[in-house]
């Protein structure tokens, strides 16, 4: 029996967690209100990874979806006492298994160093990166990959 579990039930995650992992820790959501995240985790589909023993939880994503044709998979954090321990892939699998009856598509994903960790659940780098617009918002400030 495998020592993590993932779920994509919200009810599982816990809120307080995920938003000081977001707004404390990661580099593309520091000082992230839990406003915003309500708000985001509401627009998405989210997943967590939790220890198998004690059912505390280790890891967190979303995925923005309109769940037929694309998706957007974001915040995906790994709590640091954790890292090493496998959670990043069983979260990232236990996501495109979870979506794979949606028959999405694409799910795309931007990050600045975790390109290894999504390799091995099949991503590529974008083809056609040229192709690719981004609309900055006033909330992206310099940073489109949130």
């Amino acid at each position: 029996m495998s020592d993590l579990r993932f779920s994509d039930d919200p009810a599982d995650l816990d809120f307080e967690r995920v938003h000081r992992w977001l707004s404390e820790q990661s580099y593309w959501a520091r000082g992230r209100t839990r406003e915003q995240q309500r708000a985001a985790m509401a627009g998405s589909r989210v997943f967590g990874v939790f220890d198998g023993a004690s059912g505390v939880q280790l890891g967190y994503a979303r995925v923005i979806t309109d769940g037929a044709t694309f998706g957007w998979l974001a915040d995906v954090f790994v709590d640091p006492d954790a890292r090493g321990r496998g959670v990043g892939i069983a979260l990232v699998e236990g996501i495109t298994t979870s979506l794979a009856p949606l028959g999405l598509k694409r799910i795309v994903l931007y990050t600045a160093d975790a390109h290894g960790l999504y390799e091995k659940s099949g991503f590529r780098p974008v083809p056609d990166p040229a192709n690719w617009m981004v609309l900055p918002g006033p909330g992206f400030g310099h940073d489109v990959h949130d």
